[in-house]
């Protein structure tokens, strides 16, 4: 009997294996390979479900580890990272989209079986989608409205009212009458939005150049975007009949940015228009479905339920949430229950581009529905669910899941110093840059010298955008939607726009010389970038009016803005996002008549930079301090 052990004994040698080695819990216990599978954004309380464990025992093990959380507080991945090490677990973070279709797969809904199971039987040949870009005033509006007069179906010849951002026309093309379906986007912003959120869209993008004008700095902008979606280009020369118009110069400007006209053996199509005077519409049409059947399979099934995208949605006050739908595949029929991101509801009416009815609306049909509960967001992909309820409870789990993943700490996509990292576990391939500076001819110089970086073959450098000015929303998104870094030469955020890169988890790098974004870039690609120090901004000011002192120079009477503005801290001064001072000092420091050390948000003082006395009304004073960056 001696040999055997008592009941009590295996009990208590189960729980001790059963426990961890902190804090002395009762947690299951994985052998070091189980995987357990998490969103962005989780809790405890959905870790606990997963291994089956109670979510207090997981707050005092992660608590004797030195992390405080709350069982339904929304943890990063290097926390989680930490448990399951400690707990044998191996941690796998699912994206949003792996996430999304787990969901679905929740209610047998699964998009990408959907697409594979389709024969070429069941495929049926679809209109094109098209997005004209362009430059503020090259006449992109005019062109929309000639293609529109164009519509023989509509019956009208002039200026037919628009109710959506989308329609379609018709064109007879070799003799068979064919449709187009014409997205009108406020601009490349909103194009860029919605490929943010894995929207695409467009089959084809319409570039729009004036003849009388030339290449323009929005141009390029447009430009990049459509090639960073990886989209056919046909090239709209505008506004021919202008005086002064050069189409030969258009042509030959744009072949820096690997667009060749036909003519000049290249593969893209440019054709010469005029809006105004409906010149050259037919022919721009004909361009746009020739380069469709030439390069793009553009078929989708319509007998089956819809699946698409929401264009844009606005709230009506006398019908509710109105979305404007592309439907992508299958057919969207009134009285189907819809679900688009986190908005659901039964499709109650369906009108088109003329403000008709519609009772059914096939792939590529662009139509306005009503009987969502909520507003949509561009972007956002729209399907059919087997009834309301179904609808209901895929939206409810999307914002319970959006809420959290808000909640968690933000998440980098990519920053200098872990693209070796990533590079190694073969993530990345190229380096993506954002260049953005006061002058152009800077921007130029600091992208010529990048690109001449040469550190072999395995790793990539490319510039997907480069612009003047302040740093904007537009290249933030942009930076998100290819997991880009932005580089900023003597230029900073404009408005608002900082928090939306801090949201997005958008890395973005401020130089004012040239060699240090040469030095940094090239040690990232060459995996020996391990930065000390980095600037952390303390506060800014905005200045009121400029007290001129012959004793002590110009003094800025100031408000603080944010944070707190300190005497002594290094100093820079903006005017309009663009850095007219940097490397200066706060040298005095006011509070009414009385010298002060500190003034924080919200108060009035008076800031005297030393010798800078280039102040002006409405310049911002932004302080800041070198900080010691622990080496990773």
């Amino acid at each position: 009997m001696r040999g055997r052990k008592s009941k009590r004994a295996k009990r208590q040698e189960f729980e001790q294996m059963q426990a961890p080695s902190l804090g002395g819990v009762q947690v299951p216990r994985g052998n070091g390979r189980t995987v357990v599978r998490l969103r962005h954004g989780s809790s405890l309380n959905d870790f606990a479900d997963k291994i089956d464990a109670n979510p207090a025992s997981l707050v005092t093990v992660l608590f004797h580890l030195g992390e405080m959380a709350t069982a339904t507080q929304s943890l990063d991945e290097d926390t989680f990272g930490t448990l399951a090490v400690e707990l044998g677990y191996v941690i796998e973070m699912v994206s949003a989209e792996e996430e999304d279709r787990e969901l679905l797969g929740a209610f047998d809904i699964d998009l990408d079986q959907e697409l594979a199971d389709e024969d070429d039987e069941q495929l049926q040949p679809r209109p094109p989608v098209v997005t004209v870009m362009g430059h503020v005033d090259h006449g992109k509006t005019k062109l929309l409205d000639a293609i529109r007069s164009t519509d023989v179906v509509a019956g009208e010849a002039g200026g037919i009212t628009q109710h959506i951002g989308a329609y379609q026309v018709r064109h007879v093309h070799e003799g068979v009458d064919r449709a187009l379906t014409f997205i009108d986007t406020p601009g490349h912003e909103a194009f860029t939005a919605m490929r943010a959120r894995g929207a695409q869209v467009t089959d084809i993008a319409i570039l729009v150049v004036a003849a009388d004008d030339g290449v323009m700095p929005q141009t390029i902008e447009a430009l990049n975007h459509a090639q960073a979606a990886g989209v056919p280009i046909v090239v709209a020369v505008n506004k021919v009949d202008k005086e002064g118009a050069n189409p030969a110069k258009i042509r030959q400007q744009l072949t820096e940015y690997n667009l060749v006209a036909e003519e000049y053996g290249g593969d893209t199509m440019f054709v010469d228009v005029s809006a105004k005077q409906n010149q050259g519409i037919d022919s721009l049409l004909e361009a746009v479905l020739l380069t469709a059947d030439a390069a793009l399979d553009l078929r989708a099934n319509p007998d089956k339920d819809a699946r698409g995208v929401a264009i844009e949605a606005n709230l009506d006050k006398g019908r509710g949430a109105v979305a404007t739908v592309l439907v992508q595949s299958g057919t969207l029929h009134v009285g189907d229950a819809i679900v688009a991101g986190t908005a659901h509801g039964r499709v109650r009416a369906m009108f088109d581009e003329h403000g008709e009815t519609v009772t059914a609306a096939g792939p590529a049909r662009p139509v306005m529905v009503l009987g969502l509960a909520s507003v949509p967001r561009a972007g956002d992909t729209l399907l059919v669910a087997s009834d309301e309820r179904t609808a209901r409870q895929i939206a409810e789990k999307r914002e319970a899941a959006e809420r959290a993943a808000l909640l968690a700490k933000r998440r980098k996509r990519i920053s200098l110093e872990d693209f070796t990292q990533a590079l190694q576990q073969g993530k990345v391939e190229t380096l993506n840059l954002v260049l953005k500076g006061d002058v152009s001819g800077a921007v130029e110089a600091l992208e010529d010298a990048l690109l001449k970086i040469d550190v072999g073959e395995e790793v990539d450098l490319r510039v997907i955008h480069r612009g003047v000015g302040a740093i904007t929303q537009n290249d933030v998104n942009l930076a998100t939607v290819d997991n880009a870094i932005i580089i900023g030469f003597n230029v900073k955020y404009a408005e608002r726009v900082e928090e939306l890169a801090d949201r997005e988890g958008v890395d973005v790098r401020f130089y004012s010389v040239i060699y240090q974004a040469i030095d940094d870039v090239e040690a990232a690609l060459k995996g020996m970038l391990k930065p000390e120090y980095e600037e952390a901004q303390l506060g800014t000011a905005e200045v009121r009016e400029v007290f001129r002192s012959s004793k002590f120079g110009n003094i800025a009477g100031s408000l603080v803005r944010s944070g707190e503005i300190r005497r002594n801290t290094k100093a820079r001064v903006l005017r309009n996002g663009t850095v007219v001072g940097d490397n200066l000092t706060i040298e005095s420091l006011k509070r009414f008549k009385d010298d002060a050390t500190e003034v924080r948000e919200g108060y009035e003082c008076g800031i005297g930079l030393g010798s800078f006395n280039n102040i002006e009304i409405g310049d911002t004073i932004e302080t800041w301090e070198m900080r010691e960056k622990p080496r990773s």
